[in-house]
C-alpha cells in the first residue's frame, strides 16, 4: 500500500519515533541510507514561495541517491492548465515520489488518491508536518534524543488558526507533548483539529490546551515556538493583525517566564521586532538555525520511510 504524509497525524507515534530516529542517524552520517540510489527522480512541486523547503529537499533528494526533479507551480498550473488527477497520472508513471507545496489541503489528496507513488506535503493552507518533524527532531538534540520528547512542554504563541499551529497540535501530540497554543480571541485553532490532537494526545500521555495568554502558554514551558503573525497570502491583513497580536511577542520577559532552560523555535522566515525580538531570536536560547537545518534531515528520514513502506 502506497503511504503518503499529508498530515502529521498520518504517522503513528511509533512511526513518527522511527523517522525521527532516522533524522538523527542523517545528521551523524548523511549518506547512513541512499534509497532512491539510481537516481531515481522526485517531483518537487513549488506553488508557494520557498528557501527552505527547496533547498533541504532538493539537497535531500541528492543526498539519498535520487535526482530532484523541480516543476515551477506557475509554469505548470496544476489545477487550471491541467487537472490535479492528470497531473498525478502523468507523475505518478514517471517519478518515485511527489513533494508538493501548494495552497488547499484538498489538492494534495486529490494528489495522493492518484499518484500512486508517496505525495508529501511541502506546506498546505492547514499543515505544515515537514517542519514539524524538524522541529521535533531540534527538540530531541538538544534534550538528550528522541526518549526525551514525551512529557516536554510546547508552548506555540501567535495566530493559533495558521498551518504551524495545527501541525504543532497534531505532531506534538503523537510525539506524547504537552501543546499549548496562546493565541488572541477570534485566531484559534479550528475545532476538529483540536479534536484530532485531544484524541492523539489520550494515546501517548501528551495534551492540548488552548488559551487566549502569552504568560498563560509560556508559563514553565521546555519549549517556546512562533511564527509569523501574518501567513502567505494574507499580507493585506498585517496592519489590522498588529493589535490584536502584540501582546503575542516573544519578547526577553516572555522567555523569562519559562523554564530556564528553555529554547526557542521559529520555523522562519522571522520579522525581528514583530513576532520575536532580536534579542531572543539571535540570543543563547534559540536554537533556530538548527532547526532549519533539521529540515534536510527529517525529510530524508520520512523519505526513506515512506519509500521503504510503499
Amino acid at each position: 500500500m502506497t503511504r503518503h504524509f499529508l498530515a502529521d497525524d498520518d504517522l503513528t507515534p511509533a512511526e513518527q519515533r522511527a523517522v525521527l530516529e532516522l533524522a538523527l542517524a542523517f545528521r551523524a552520517d548523511r549518506q547512513v541510507r541512499t534509497p532512491l540510489a539510481g537516481p531515481r527522480a522526485v517531483a518537487v512541486i513549488f506553488d508557494k514561495p520557498t528557501l527552505r523547503t527547496q533547498v533541504s529537499f532538493t539537497t535531500g533528494i541528492a543526498e539519498l541517491g535520487g535526482y530532484p526533479l523541480l516543476v515551477d507551480g506557475k509554469l505548470a498550473q496544476i489545477g487550471v492548465r491541467e487537472s490535479v488527477a492528470d497531473t498525478a497520472r502523468v507523475l505518478g508513471r514517471q517519478v518515485s515520489a511527489i513533494v508538493w507545496r501548494t495552497f488547499a489541503q484538498g489538492r494534495l489528496e486529490e494528489m495522493a488518491a492518484t499518484a500512486g507513488v508517496p505525495v508529501v506535503n511541502a506546506l498546505t493552507d492547514d499543515y505544515h508536518p515537514c517542519q514539524i518533524l524538524a522541529d521535533l527532531a531540534t527538540v530531541a538534540l538538544h534534550r538528550g534524543g528522541v526518549d526525551a520528547l514525551a512529557g516536554q512542554t510546547l508552548a506555540f504563541v501567535g495566530d493559533g488558526a495558521n498551518n504551524m499551529a495545527h501541525s504543532y497540535l497534531l505532531g506534538g501530540a503523537t510525539a506524547g507533548l504537552h501543546v499549548r497554543i496562546g493565541c488572541p480571541a477570534g485566531y484559534a485553532p479550528r475545532a476538529d483539529i483540536v479534536e484530532r490532537a485531544v484524541a492523539v494526545a489520550a494515546g501517548t500521555g501528551g495534551s492540548v490546551a488552548v488559551v487566549d495568554s502569552l504568560a498563560e502558554a509560556v508559563a514553565g514551558a521546555d519549549v517556546v515556538a512562533t511564527d509569523t503573525w501574518v501567513s502567505m497570502g494574507r499580507e493585506d491583513e498585517a496592519e489590522a493583525r498588529e493589535t490584536p497580536f502584540v501582546p503575542f511577542r516573544v519578547d526577553a520577559a516572555a522567555m523569562a517566564l519559562a523554564k530556564d532552560d528553555a529554547i526557542l523555535l521559529h520555523c522562519l522566515p522571522a520579522y525581528r521586532g514583530k513576532e520575536v525580538t532580536a534579542d531572543v531570536l539571535d540570543g543563547p536560547q534559540s536554537v533556530v538555525w538548527d532547526e532549519a537545518e533539521f529540515r534536510l534531515h527529517a525529510q530524508k528520514a520520512l523519505l526513506t520511510f515512506l519509500l521503504e513502506q510503499g
